[in-house]
């Protein structure tokens, strides 16, 4: 079985609630504030090494308190830390406040602003091996990662979160593409809610494929999972 190299995020989830949200200039009580590791990538790595997968996690981290906790966490799950390098700025972080079933997220890259084309570089990819990325690291950066996992044989996974515009050349270098219907009219130039059907679905998803090989797979939420496979519809 082939390993999971994961290039992505690596973040803190600052999770502070309260009764409700401030007015703009407002200070509010809150009830408790919370931390949770986080980052796309991460959970991402996270994943697949609590499915059984040897995985791999290259990112950047900052010489901070959270930096720290985190690569103790990651570590504890199993993950190969080797390629996560650290950063001359503070750890990724997010600011979530919930209040009345409702949040708001501010999302500061920090050390995940500067994972490069250098930190993939020497990624030891393998035939049978899965290259794995989001779009919470600079697209430059995915896009030389997936051209080495191509070139050594990899499959390329993508889950284009939180939607970008993205070039043809790297939408190209991706084997499998998981996204909502969202982001799936995003990138296609369309516009798709959950009301529509599969075959609408499906007709979007032609038009943004970019071989005739690549899979498509989209998640619906309770609705299930929709997968354009080359040509075929599952």
């Amino acid at each position: 079985m082939g390993r999971v190299f994961v290039a992505g995020s690596i973040n803190m989830d600052v999770v502070a609630t309260a009764d409700r949200h401030p007015k703009v200039g407002e200070t509010v009580a809150g009830r408790q504030v919370l931390y949770f590791p986080g980052g796309k990538g991460a959970n991402q790595a996270v994943a697949a090494s609590r499915l059984g997968a040897r995985t791999t996690l290259i990112g950047r981290l900052g010489r901070d308190s959270f930096g720290a906790e985190l690569r103790t966490f990651l570590g504890d799950q199993g993950i190969d830390l080797g390629s996560v390098r650290d950063a001359d700025t503070h750890t990724g972080t997010a600011i979530i406040t919930v209040a009345a079933a409702d949040n708001t997220i501010v999302v500061i890259p920090g050390s995940n602003a500067l994972v490069s084309a250098d930190d993939v570089a020497d990624v030891p990819l393998a035939k049978g091996d899965v290259a794995v990325s989001q779009f919470e690291i600079p697209l430059p950066t995915i896009a030389a990662f997936f051209r080495r996992a191509r070139e050594a044989g990899a499959v390329t996974v993508l889950n284009p979160a939180p939607a970008l515009e993205m070039s043809g050349e790297l939408l190209a270098l991706v084997d499998i593409l998981v996204l909502n219907e969202t982001e799936l009219g995003f990138l296609a130039g369309v516009e798709l809610s959950e009301r529509d059907e599969a075959a609408r679905i499906f007709d979007v998803a032609r038009q943004l494929q970019a071989r005739q090989d690549q899979t498509i797979c989209i998640t619906l939420g309770r609705r299930g999972v929709l997968a354009l496979a080359g040509r075929e519809e599952v």
